[in-house]
């Protein structure tokens, strides 16, 4: 009996061992091709669309669920008037304003890559082509983010 006892715990033991080792290589391998993955270059990507500022707002003002279906998560290539430049915290943030609402301006709010800051800064009052990806609309403005300018 003794020996069936040892047998026993031998055989418990060379499986937490085994189960302790497919999880480490499981997380390794986890870690290597999930959470280690290279990230989106979105001032190299092609843009899915290319429209106008104004149009592509009138897209969103008009029929919210069609336009949100449409581009958010997309890179989208836009062409307007740049309204202003604004700094929140380290960001900087180029919009195009195309209404006044009750809140202030609304419009396009593109946050732009840190290497495009200096650029879009002097900008300010020109027609450019930004591009960018559109994570959505609040009501009153589409939202860019990770925008690059166009040259």
């Amino acid at each position: 009996m003794p020996n069936s006892k040892i047998t026993a715990m031998k055989t418990w033991h060379k499986i937490l061992i085994i189960m302790f080792i497919l999880g480490t290589i499981g997380a390794a391998l986890g870690y290597k091709f999930v959470y280690n993955k290279p990230h989106r270059d979105f001032e190299k990507a092609t843009p899915d669309f290319q429209i106008t500022a104004l149009d592509l707002f009138s897209a969103y003002r008009n029929d919210k669920k069609s336009a949100e279906l449409k581009f958010n998560g997309k890179v989208v290539e836009i062409a307007g008037l740049i309204s202003k430049v604004e700094e929140a915290d380290s960001l900087t943030i180029a919009v195009f304003v195309m209404d006044q609402g009750m809140f202030g301006d609304e419009g396009i709010r593109c946050t732009m890559l840190p290497n495009h800051t200096r650029a879009i800064e002097a900008l300010t009052g020109s027609e450019i082509t930004i591009k960018g990806f559109v994570s959505g609309y609040n009501d009153t403005d589409v939202i860019f983010e990770k925008c690059s300018l166009i040259k």
